[in-house]
């Protein structure tokens, strides 16, 4: 085994949860600056430790990733699979953070190993595809938009009478409580999924038999989720905190308390890798079409789910194309 192939590869898949970090990093804090519940800074680094913290919660999903969506390639060959995938997730996470648009790190990440495994000719899991893939990229978002309104629905009537300055305020301190809550729901789900990627490589590397996830993966993979995050996604956090609609304290609290459920829920009941973009935006719009249905700017929200649908299959692209250059120069 090329050492300097897995070295490599290992790299590449900690920068590509660095991206992840700085990219979702609007997940977890959008709704909370928006509404001024935190100072930019302060909810970065807030969602910086509670992801730094997520990371050690769970490894469901990171077993999901490693052993439930492509074979387990072998050799040099597999480890070049591997790094043309991360590859392939790396640059559709540039594209979309540069033009502002909130879509799955996630997705990326499995569109790019199912285009690095077909173009270098190894198996594809489909039925793990599609149960832990492609049903919860249509299903959470459904979940998302539903129990957003209904939660939202559930704190209008309890607050009813209450004088809404003095609730709106109240809302604003609790964010802080379901802003944290989003970003360990992150680190749960988002660490993992790189984690699952590492343990890969390292049992073609035959340095693991990837039963037990090695705690400097844990570790190393949680740091540069983290460190990722505090850089922060400035662009996305506007098109999730101001384009879809001009959120309210209360509404914040609602969506990222929906969010975090859900991403728990799917972390521990369902070890399923779900999109922490698409639960939040959908929850956005759930509390957002409360106030009512036009308050949400839905031709935004069009766009923003049509680069959900295109995310897979682009990356798949992209990564298909770094194996075929790769094979070339190293195989």
């Amino acid at each position: 085994m090329d050492t300097f192939a897995l070295v490599l590869t290992i790299g590449v898949a900690l920068f590509f949860t660095y991206t992840n970090g700085f990219h979702d990093s609007a997940n977890a804090i959008a709704t909370s600056v928006s509404t001024r519940a935190l100072t930019p800074r302060a909810a970065l680094l807030m969602a910086a430790v509670m992801n730094l913290a997520g990371a050690f919660l769970g490894s469901g999903v990171a077993k999901t990733v490693s052993k439930g969506i492509i074979e387990t390639p072998h050799g040099d060959h597999g480890m070049w699979i591997l790094f043309s995938a991360l590859v392939g997730a790396i640059a559709w996470n540039l594209i979309t953070w540069y033009f502002g648009l909130p879509s799955s790190s996630s997705h990326a990440l499995f569109g790019g190993m199912v285009g690095a495994a077909l173009a270098g000719g190894i198996g594809v899991i489909w039925s793990g595809v599609f149960e832990k893939v492609v049903i919860p990229m249509f299903v959470s978002p459904i979940v998302g938009l539903g129990a957003g309104y209904l939660v939202m629905t559930a704190i209008l009537w309890l607050f009813r009478n209450s004088n809404p300055h003095k609730a709106q305020r109240g809302f604003r301190i609790a964010q802080t409580i379901s802003a944290a809550a989003m970003a360990l729901g992150h680190g749960l789900q988002d660490a993992a999924k790189t984690m699952g990627i590492v343990v890969m490589a390292l049992i073609i590397a035959g340095k693991t038999d990837g039963h037990e996830i090695p705690l400097w993966v844990k570790f190393a993979c949680a740091l540069m989720l983290s460190l990722g995050t505090y850089a922060g996604g400035w662009r996305i956090m506007r098109t999730l905190g101001r384009r879809i609609i001009e959120l309210q304290p209360s509404q914040g609290f609602a969506a990222e308390t929906t969010a975090a459920s859900i991403m728990y829920s799917a972390s521990y009941v369902f070890s399923a890798p779900i999109s922490t973009t698409h639960v939040i935006t959908s929850a956005i719009m759930g509390a957002g079409a409360t106030k009512r249905v036009k308050a949400v700017r839905w031709g935004v929200a069009k766009n923003i789910v049509a680069g959900w649908f295109i995310t897979m299959p682009a990356a798949a692209a992209v990564a298909a194309f770094c194996y075929l250059i790769v094979h070339l120069i190293f195989e």
